[in-house]
């Protein structure tokens, strides 16, 4: 089934409520591309309207232009009646509509408080009055139960991903926001602070506030959301009850197209052991065993905190062990630095790719050629020919979408970041590469090219270390699949016997234990 874009949905035409933000053709184009094609919906004061589409559907464009950020070519925003006209991102805050970004505004030399009120504090005879300020960001972290996870003192540049986002959101509550939109807000979070902010949403819905969220995880969409808005190539699909979709309906939409067998892994194990791990202890670890063969991928479960991210980071040369041995294509070799694994054919995509995995304020080209400087350089000089020429050929290959290889990587999209970082490993031509959340934060679109180049390259002869948080990519694509807990690895299945019931055991090995054990007693 092929599903056509059609002009943007009528707005709704029963009656809207008091505090409706109502946007009526919205069209916004910058060079070559029109981002916002006549967009037309409305959002109404107590539901959670979710935003979704792939990259470069207009999902950003459109909270941009409902925050100050851009102004549109032409169409209207209207609430209560009157038609908005914003200059910049203050005036839509004077106005009640707050965008929280998927990277908060923080100031790191302050503290929580201070970060809540800024702009605004609380003055008495020409000084900060400190008492009132910090007696009232402690009342309002009291009413929304977030006190103990959010100190007043707690400093900027201290706070977690999730404290960093409940700090924009006090800021937003303080200012009495009447729309406010979540962009990507869970995706740095653990499950525990997830519920806590889905609590917040939920209340804040319940107490008549307008809520946009945009999210890649469509799981979280229709648990949370109550209508869900579909863009695709800047035009609006269709605007749904999430109750009549489901997860395969979503992605159809998003697509305008049937997405089938997404996970397609032709399995070509080689049975040459590229990568074995012995015994491996180091402050996160205990005894950990596995071994990965030219052609595989072998998948890494776990919940959150089990280790997978830190194993991947001894492998790698960035944390210390503090025994154990690490042999490749047969050979023991000792990796105390990235340089070193880099040199004895191991690559690395870390879970974070914008604070570990790209140099954003650089280019395409730079971020793709950093692992192989030695070999493209004489004489300390880089041989530019030769670098364009080998990134160019890698950049085609995973079809990068980019204008040219001298872009600044920070404006591409989250897939083609990933590619890049992939391009990168690909040019130092690694025997092992290991890849943490590799689809982390990208569309269902991008999802599936990535899985096609796992593929390709797993087809190609690399053994790739395959860590992931979302079960159905774990049992798609992983030839092999072990189970960690608590640092160790407490089983390890294969493709035809893993499913998540099984995996889900095995990664909650040590409370089903316990569990049974007090049953007993």
């Amino acid at each position: 089934m092929t599903i056509t874009a059609s002009a943007s949905p009528p707005p709704e035409t029963d009656v809207r409520p008091p505090g409706t933000l109502e946007i009526r053709n919205i069209c916004k184009a910058f060079p070559n591309v029109q981002a916002l094609d006549n967009v037309s919906l409305d959002i109404r004061p107590g539901e959670v309207l979710a935003f979704v589409g792939e990259n470069g559907a207009g999902k950003s464009t459109l909270l941009k232009i409902i925050n100050g950020d851009y102004q549109p070519d032409s169409g209207t925003l209207t609430l209560d009646g009157q038609q908005l006209s914003f200059s910049s991102p203050y005036a839509a805050h004077k106005a009640g509509i707050r965008v929280i970004y998927q990277e908060p505004e923080i100031v790191p030399g302050v503290d929580v408080a201070e970060n809540i009120w800024i702009g605004e504090l609380p003055q008495r005879g020409g000084f900060v009055d400190r008492r009132r300020l910090y007696e009232q960001v402690q009342k309002g972290l009291e009413e929304y139960g977030f006190a103990d996870i959010l100190p007043v003192h707690l400093m900027g540049d201290e706070l977690s991903p999730a404290q960093r986002q409940l700090v924009e959101i006090m800021r937003a509550l303080k200012e009495g926001v009447r729309v406010l939109a979540l962009d990507e807000p869970t995706s740095s979070l653990t499950d525990e602070e997830v519920d806590r902010l889905f609590t917040l949403v939920r209340r804040l819905r319940d107490e008549g506030v307008a809520i946009i969220y945009v999210s890649h995880r469509i799981k979280e969409i229709l648990e949370l959301c109550d209508r869900v808005a579909v863009l695709r190539d800047g035009r609006l699909i269709a605007v749904r009850p999430a109750s009549e979709l489901d997860n395969n309906e979503i992605v159809r939409l998003m697509v305008g197209r049937e997405i089938s067998d997404i996970f397609q892994r032709r399995r070509n194990d080689t049975g040459r052991e590229v990568l074995r791990v012995e015994n491996l202890n180091s402050y996160w670890h205990s005894n950990v065993n596995f071994h990965i063969n030219a052609g595989e991928v072998v998948g890494f479960a776990g919940l959150v905190g089990a280790g997978r991210s830190e194993l991947a980071k001894v492998i790698f040369g960035e944390m210390p062990k503090i025994s154990g041995r690490v042999i490749i294509n047969g050979k023991e070799v000792d990796i105390s630095h990235p340089e070193e694994a880099i040199n004895n054919g191991i690559g690395f995509a870390p879970e974070d790719r914008k604070r570990e995995g790209l140099v954003l304020i650089r280019s395409v080209l730079e971020n793709a050629s950093i692992a192989i400087l030695k070999q493209l350089s004489r004489f300390t000089f880089v041989n530019q020919h030769r670098e364009r020429s080998v990134v160019s050929g890698f950049i085609e290959k995973l079809q990068v979408r980019t204008p040219s290889v001298e872009q600044e990587v920070s404006k591409l999209s989250g897939g083609n970041q990933q590619k890049v970082v992939l391009a990168r490993w690909l040019a130092a031509k690694p025997k092992v590469l290991i890849l943490d959340e590799p689809t982390r934060g990208i569309d269902v679109g991008a999802k599936a090219e990535i899985y096609r180049l796992i593929d390709d390259l797993a087809n190609e002869g690399l053994g790739i270390m395959f860590i992931s948080s979302e079960l159905p990519e774990i049992l798609g694509l992983s030839d092999r699949i072990y189970v960690m807990q608590n640092g160790r690895i407490t089983g390890e299945l294969s493709a035809a016997e893993a499913t998540e019931e099984a995996v889900l055991a095995l990664a909650m090995a040590d409370q089903l234990t316990a569990t049974a054990s007090r049953s007993e007693n």
